[in-house]
């Protein structure tokens, strides 16, 4: 009894944060480690594909059209003789990169309306709670595909907008209003408390105290809302590929859905099937992360 007594007191002098805790939380669950390590490896292919690693030839022919799995080509070849493989790979890269760059223009956009709605509160909470509930009574897909439309051919800054610079923007611009309104309830919840009470009387600016001392503590709710959001944000690239409007002259999940489609009735079944099995994969990967994440950092279910 004594020996656990002092190992108990040792911890609480010690203590341990939340951030600590949470990664402590998530080591003891085997698939949920599983599931990590399967979107790093998603992670590092897409890092040596930008390196230009694997999948840099993926335009090239390596055999005969249609040829069907096999030892040489371990996911066939398409219409052109193009290794599946190679273009599988290639757009892990494509839609990493675009639910990444998606989830950073959201976040950047969601998060500091939501804190000015939720700490002012008033005519300019009022107006922030009007534009993101005319924003969320769109259709979500329907408002990506408009944006992904018309931003087409447009320049930003000097530059053309086409490509994968469209699917982010257009993913991006529509997709701040979920994390706006968590982040807008938790600080309404926060700017009465103790800790924001005293750096008002210690004569902290409102953005000073915004900034510094709210958004770190409700901070756990962004990444929370990244991770369970970066699924999403894959599938919303794949639909706006499959319907033309994504990249150009490169491979992704979604282009090469579409492509599959005529080969399904010719029995060629094997793009299909590769772009299907990378998409679940990282989909299922992500959604368990994301659940463990909000299961260890969110504070009312960690009290529960």
């Amino acid at each position: 009894m004594t020996g656990m007594a002092a190992a108990t007191e040792t911890d609480v002098r010690k203590g341990r944060g939340m951030w600590a805790d949470a990664w402590r939380q998530l080591r003891r669950r085997k698939l949920v480690m599983v599931c990590l390590g399967i979107v790093l490896l998603y992670v590092v292919v897409a890092i040596l594909v930008y390196a230009g690693v694997i999948a840099g030839d993926w335009s090239k022919a390596v055999g005969d059209r249609y040829q069907p799995p096999s030892k040489q080509h371990g996911f066939g070849t398409d219409i052109f003789g193009q290794s599946v493989w190679r273009k599988t790979l290639y757009g892990v890269k494509v839609s990493l990169t675009v639910a990444f760059v998606a989830s950073l223009i959201s976040i950047t956009i969601g998060v500091p309306l939501g804190a000015i709605a939720g700490y002012f509160r008033g005519r300019i909470d009022d107006l922030i709670v009007w534009l993101f509930s005319t924003v969320q009574s769109i259709p979500w897909i329907l408002l990506i595909l408009a944006f992904a439309f018309v931003l087409r051919g447009k320049t930003l800054f000097g530059l053309p907008l086409r490509g994968m610079a469209v699917v982010y923007l257009a993913i991006g611009l529509t997709s701040w209003v979920g994390i706006c309104r968590i982040i807008r309830g938790e600080v309404i919840k926060h700017r009465e408390r103790d800790y924001v009470m005293a750096a008002r009387a210690y004569g902290c600016s409102r953005g000073r105290i915004i900034i510094h001392h709210v958004i770190p503590n409700v901070f756990h709710l962004v990444l929370i809302s990244f991770s369970l959001r970066f699924v999403s944000f894959i599938h919303a690239e794949v639909i706006v590929s499959f319907l033309g409007l994504g990249v150009e002259n490169e491979p992704s999940w979604g282009a090469m859905i579409d492509e599959a489609r005529i080969e399904l009735s010719r029995g060629f079944w094997w793009q299909m099937t590769a772009a299907t099995i990378a998409i679940a994969l990282i989909s299922l990967a992500l959604n368990v992360v994301g659940d463990a994440l909000r299961d260890a950092l969110d504070p009312k279910l960690r009290e529960a």
